[in-house]
């Protein structure tokens, strides 16, 4: 049996390249895999401190975008991490089992603590382990993943292997990576040489999913670009990382490729091209802002589909967890 397991964190500015790189892609697979866990990852989200009231809203605002871009809650299970304990559970024994040389390679732990790494938080240096308990809580088999976070998906086959390995079972999968074609890193507006992020201080750096038309076309013009006009070949985008960047977002915004991007505007300038790719992000994301807007008036509602998925998640993880205390050796009532 094939099981899909996908997260993204509740940290505020759900933005575009969450869409392109995530939930579009969820929407698509739940066509493909009759068996699909989405979660929104707030125990993720608190490896770096959150505002507690922010955290509930933005909650709330995650799962609204979900179900927005066309994640049918009646057909997949949609709910937020904490509100299973499986999670937190299995995270600690495969705390016990994971290796400390595995979580000193992470790059993204590198990446997101800087030089004062001392100051970061126990969480943040162990999220990966969490991340494997969160797909294997329910013997996840697929995970769709961007490029930067295929080692932390290497580390959950690595924590399956072991455990399994270790107690003589076939307890856990070996996951395997759902990877994506066009736009699953989308860049940085100000900087295509950087992943587009909530974190980022300049808010001209990302499309914001409750962005009105007019925030986007403005960020869209003021995105960075170089003087010469659009190649007529992908090949002609080498070295050209905002450039490309720009023709990435309108081909996967047009469910098409570079190649038919550039057939369209090779040879023109960014003049012409920035407002074509505006009103297209306008196009596609407005329904999606509308719906999501609707669904955030109605926070009782957004409560029930959470409730309602958790309780479906807790029914899957229970007999995974229940396997894996008898196989560990521990007491159970």
């Amino acid at each position: 049996m094939k099981r899909i397991f996908s997260g993204v964190q509740p940290t505020g500015n759900l933005h575009l390249g969450n869409y392109l790189g995530a939930i579009r892609n969820w929407v698509r697979l739940q066509d493909e895999f009759g068996d699909c866990l989405f979660c929104v990852v707030d125990l993720h989200a608190i490896t770096v401190w959150q505002d507690p009231d922010a955290l509930r809203a933005n909650t709330r605002e995650t799962a609204a975008a979900m179900i927005a871009a066309g994640v049918d809650a009646d057909k997949n299970i949609i709910f937020n991490q904490s509100q299973v304990s499986a999670h937190a559970e299995l995270a600690w024994i495969f705390n016990c089992v994971a290796r400390l040389g595995w979580l000193e390679r992470m790059t993204q732990f590198k990446e997101k603590a800087g030089k004062d790494k001392e100051r970061a938080s126990v969480g943040l240096y162990a999220y990966p382990n969490l991340m494997a308990a969160d797909i294997l809580a329910y013997k996840g088999t697929h995970v769709p993943v961007g490029e930067d976070q295929k080692q932390h998906l290497e580390l959950a086959r690595d924590i399956a292997t072991k455990f399994n390995h270790d107690y003589g079972v076939d307890l856990f999968p070996i996951v395997e990576p759902l990877i994506f074609g066009a736009a699953t890193r989308v860049m940085s507006l100000k900087d295509g040489g950087a992943k587009m992020s909530k974190s980022d201080p300049s808010d001209n750096s990302r499309i914001n999913m409750t962005d009105d038309a007019d925030a986007i076309a403005r960020k869209i013009k003021k995105a960075r670009t170089d003087p010469d006009a659009l190649p007529s070949e992908p090949a002609g985008l080498a070295g050209r990382s905002e450039a490309a960047n720009l023709v990435g977002i309108y081909a996967a915004l047009n469910d098409s490729d570079a190649q038919a991007v550039l057939a369209e505007y090779g040879g023109q300038g960014f003049g012409a091209f920035k407002p074509a790719l505006a009103d297209l992000a306008v196009e596609r994301l407005s329904p999606i802002q509308g719906e999501m807007k609707r669904l955030m008036d109605d926070a009782a509602q957004l409560d029930a589909v959470l409730r309602i998925g958790a309780e479906k998640a807790r029914d899957l993880a229970a007999p995974v967890i229940a396997e894996v205390q008898d196989v560990v050796g521990f007491l159970r009532p």
